[in-house]
């Protein structure tokens, strides 16, 4: 197909990602233990971690994996914020073979319930914060082997055990649970000390991450992201991120702010594996909410790459002490989940003169696809190009490619799009097209040069703060309500998140008011996902086969 993006690649970048070099993560990442030893890996509350030390708790966890009789392809649940033990998580789970699921730890217990069902996850690592939401949902799931951690668990001794006894019986942050035959993260660590890994032969083509989705509809499925795709990612993110970070001074080390969850496959891909290729730093970030706490974690460092969404971009902007840091350094700012607004671009330039470089992917695609040349000085408004060995184009509803600015369905293909959705054969026909396009669902159009612009969302999907919300999840959770007969959400835009939640009910028993709606959906509903308004009204448009038309809704 024709390609015109290439005649406007950024200077170095080539067009062709070239041989992989690795057949798995596990590969790409004892490399990096092995070629970056010395150097540091991780950075968190104040503790660094070099890549030998690094290298040698995963392998202490892939043993102890291995010993609890998980074998290649078995499913493990990592559901924890952005602690040490989650890198290390990873990085063991890659050795023995296995398949990472990320989950949110913000999940209820029925959202939580049917990741774990769906996936077939065997074992889950969760933050002992969060051990409660599994405690109360593991017997309808398969898993059979629960390691607990403290945030503090990985740090020194008496510093680990200070911040683990605050959370727990000053903040009251760790809820009461119980799991019966759980293992702590450092218990698990100390018995596969004295174990060997055997090593399992892991193939391009095997799955890594379940990374799970609504996709293209609001059914919450897996993504299967092979090691070839994320591999694969990483490179070509690394390739299109050189002209910014080749400006580092000669021999500095790369250091990268990880505030994005690594359970999203932004923060996955783009922050943990790409600074590890690098062999650069990440400064974990748990809550990055926490303005101020973020803030005062990164001040110490010199750092050069900042991965985020809008909404993180613009809070941090927007706040007094932003402006008592030293920016300097920073070389990059990649903005992704999420449109980048152009008011929190100009404001992020003003505070740290470097323009948000904008970009675009999904989670089927591992997830980087598009994105803004990393040496421009100027927010576009855009997504870029696409990067090296990958295509988009722009398709009518018979799948035919569109000509530049007309308007049509982006679609996708290259190394790093996903295998299908785990056990969906059929929902994955629906997205694959016969010569290998990925349909995004999303609506856009490409200029003449190559360069790409969302104008659209073909489905209903709802973007708050970079997290996909299903309408369909949403009404099915509100009309469970007695006395709610019919609902539908729609997105409505929001200064704080980009987008929020608005809520339509159609109710028979007036004595359902606006708050028992909001206490339902606060037990039921991750807080994202909650609608920020409610509206009740007495009928709602539908077509004429009786489906509600939320674009009516949204006029």
């Amino acid at each position: 197909m024709n390609k015109p993006w290439l005649a406007h690649y950024p200077q170095g970048v080539p067009a062709e990602l070239g041989a992989i070099g690795y057949r798995s993560l596990a590969d790409l990442l004892d490399n990096a233990f092995r070629s970056f030893a010395e150097r540091d890996a991780l950075h968190f509350m104040g503790a660094r971690f070099s890549y030998a030390r690094f290298g040698a708790l995963a392998r202490d966890f892939a043993a102890y994996l291995q010993t609890l009789g998980l074998k290649k392809g078995d499913r493990i649940a990592l559901m924890m914020p952005n602690v040490p033990q989650y890198p290390v998580a990873i990085a063991g789970a890659a050795m023995a073979g296995l398949t990472i699921v990320n989950v949110n730890p913000l999940y209820t217990p029925g959202e939580l319930a049917h990741q774990l069902k769906d996936s077939g996850a065997r074992a889950i690592v969760v933050l002992e914060n969060m051990a409660a939401t599994l405690a109360a949902c593991r017997d309808k799931t398969d898993v059979k082997h629960v390691v607990v951690t403290g945030v503090g668990d990985l740090l020194p001794l008496v510093k680990g055990t200070i911040v683990n006894l605050v959370l727990k019986h000053v903040k009251k942050a760790v809820p009461a649970y119980s799991l019966p035959g759980a293992v702590r993260f450092n218990k698990a660590l100390s018995i596969g000390r004295k174990k060997q890994v055997t090593k399992v032969d892991v193939a391009p083509e095997d799955i890594a991450v379940l990374q799970y989705t609504g996709g293209t509809t609001g059914v919450a499925k897996g993504a299967m992201l092979t090691h070839r795709n994320i591999v694969a990612n990483v490179l070509q993110s690394q390739m299109w991120n050189a002209p910014a970070l080749n400006r580092l001074p000669p021999g500095e080390q790369s250091v990268t702010v990880c505030a994005l969850p690594i359970y999203h496959i932004f923060g996955f891909t783009v922050n943990l594996m790409l600074s590890v290729r690098n062999g650069g730093a990440a400064i974990l970030i748990p809550n990055p909410r926490d303005i101020p706490a973020l803030l005062k974690a990164i001040k110490p460092f010199r750092f050069h790459s900042f991965p985020a969404v809008n909404t993180l971009y613009n809070a941090i902007a927007l706040h007094p002490d932003a402006k008592t840091l030293d920016w300097s350094s920073l070389k990059l700012a990649v903005g992704g989940g999420m449109a980048v607004q152009a008011t929190t671009a100009d404001r992020w330039k003003k505070l740290t003169g470097i323009s948000i470089c904008e970009g675009y992917g999904l989670s089927e695609t591992s997830p980087s696809a598009c994105c803004n040349a990393t040496d421009r000085s100027d927010y576009t408004g855009t997504i870029g190009m696409p990067l090296p060995s990958t295509e988009l184009a722009v398709l009518d509803e018979e799948g035919r490619a569109l000509g530049p600015g007309e308007v049509g369905e982006i679609a996708i293909r290259g190394p790093q799009v996903m295998a299908g959705y785990w056990n969906r054969p059929t929902e994955t026909a629906a997205v694959m097209t016969k010569d290998g396009f990925f349909r995004t669902g999303d609506v856009g159009t490409m200029s003449p040069d190559g360069v790409f612009r969302i104008v659209d969302r073909k489905k209903d999907m709802i973007n708050v703060s970079g997290f996909n919300v299903y309408p369909n999840e949403i009404e099915e959770v509100v009309t469970r309500i007695p006395g709610v007969v019919e609902a539908a959400a729609i997105a409505v835009p929001d200064e704080a998140s980009g987008e929020a939640v608005k809520l339509f009910v159609v109710r028979n028993d007036e004595r359902v008011g606006e708050a028992e709606i909001r206490r339902f959906c606060h037990e039921n509903l991750t807080g994202y996902k909650r609608p920020r308004i409610i509206e009740f009204r007495d009928e709602l448009p539908k077509s004429a086969v009786g489906k509600v038309l939320r674009r009516e809704l949204r006029s």
